[in-house]
């Protein structure tokens, strides 16, 4: 089952930031819908990942998730 996620990522300020998070997500769930707001420093995630599997993704990248 799918469940919407809102995740405040530090350190993303490019299209390349937005490409390899949602890269990553989706390498663990294809199935997923990533949006990544870069002004507001927020990754949006429609997954069957738990959470803490979509943090640490995105932390594998190189960014920061805010608690």
């Amino acid at each position: 089952m799918s469940e919407t996620l809102t995740l405040t990522v530090q350190g993303m300020d490019c299209g390349h930031c937005a490409r390899a998070v949602t890269e990553a997500i989706r390498a663990a769930d294809p199935a997923a819908e990533v949006a990544v707001d870069l002004p507001t420093g927020t990754v949006r995630a429609t997954t069957a990942l738990p959470r803490e599997r979509v943090a640490a993704l995105i932390t594998e990248e190189g960014y920061t998730v805010a608690a």
